[in-house]
């Protein structure tokens, strides 16, 4: 009896190690990654001709440059230069997609528009200037906007004029589950009909913050007007919530700018899986 008892002991203990090392190692920055940013900006002339309009390009992204794993650090470079760049450049060195990236905007407004431009000089009779439609500009920004236990999320912002009456900006987030390596969706947070109860409780937030008190009156203050109010995958999760982040044109028009909506975990733990990135930033 005493035999089995023993034994029944150095089973538990051994049982409560393994739990005890799996959350010690979800309790910890997943990876101990390290930051680095690359910066560009480059003015380049229609002609390089000073005299002439020009177009802009600035660039500011946060990339790793170590880790305990290496694979880690490979795989999110993929994901932050194909974010912020495109796929086309995602198995290239950061700092060579710099460079390319820069060269190839530079090459196509001047390939583009020093055709336009002289056609126009030549159309333009009464003195006025075309200029200001010329001079384009291209800001990128990547950057880590949290980073804990198991969870990083990164953010790229876009803020881009090609003539006309304004420029277009905008923010998407990855939130990527560093012990498996990829972005989470909705569907690997919730569980059940979350979308509607989602949706439901993202409709309550913005008549709470307006001091209205119906979906009609929400929507005549432009809510809704250009898209559908409901959850987005252009999210991003830290320990207090999730916030869904709508870009100019989602929900609302231009002049009223991105909207966000964020729920805090203990409104939205009915519908919560058991994903661990999760339950560690819940705790």
């Amino acid at each position: 009896m005493r035999k089995q008892y023993v034994s029944l002991l150095i089973i538990i203990l051994s049982i409560s190690a393994i739990f005890s090392s799996c959350a010690d190692k979800m309790s910890k920055k997943i990876g101990e990654l390290q930051f680095e940013n690359l910066k560009a900006n480059e003015t380049a002339y229609l002609f390089a001709d000073t005299a002439k309009p020009s177009c802009n390009i600035n660039i500011n992204f946060a990339f790793p440059v170590s880790s305990n794993d290496e694979l880690l650090k490979d795989t999110l470079n993929y994901y932050f230069i194909t974010a912020c760049f495109g796929e086309k450049y995602a198995l290239e060195l950061p700092q060579e997609v710099l460079k390319k990236y820069v060269a190839n905007y530079v090459n196509e407004y001047r390939t583009d528009l020093e055709p336009l431009y002289l056609q126009d000089e030549k159309d333009i009779q009464d003195g006025s200037t075309i200029d200001s439609w010329y001079s384009y500009y291209k800001n990128i920004e990547g950057e880590v906007q949290f980073y804990d236990k198991g969870l990083l999320v990164y953010r790229s912002y876009f803020d881009e004029y090609t003539g006309g009456a304004h420029g277009i900006y905008m923010s998407t987030f990855l939130n990527i589950d560093l012990a498996i390596m990829r972005p989470l969706k909705l569907d690997d947070i919730f569980v059940g009909d979350y979308k509607e109860n989602l949706t439901n409780m993202i409709w309550s937030e913005l008549m709470a913050k307006h001091k209205v008190k119906t979906r009609e009156a929400l929507e005549d203050l432009g809510y809704g007007s250009t898209g559908e109010i409901a959850p987005t995958e252009n999210f991003y999760l830290d320990n207090k919530g999730i916030t869904f982040y709508y870009n100019v044109y989602d929900i609302t028009p231009y002049a009223m700018g991105p909207v966000t909506v964020s729920l805090s975990y203990s409104m939205i733990d009915h519908w919560l899986n058991t994903n661990p990135v999760i339950q560690a930033l819940k705790n």
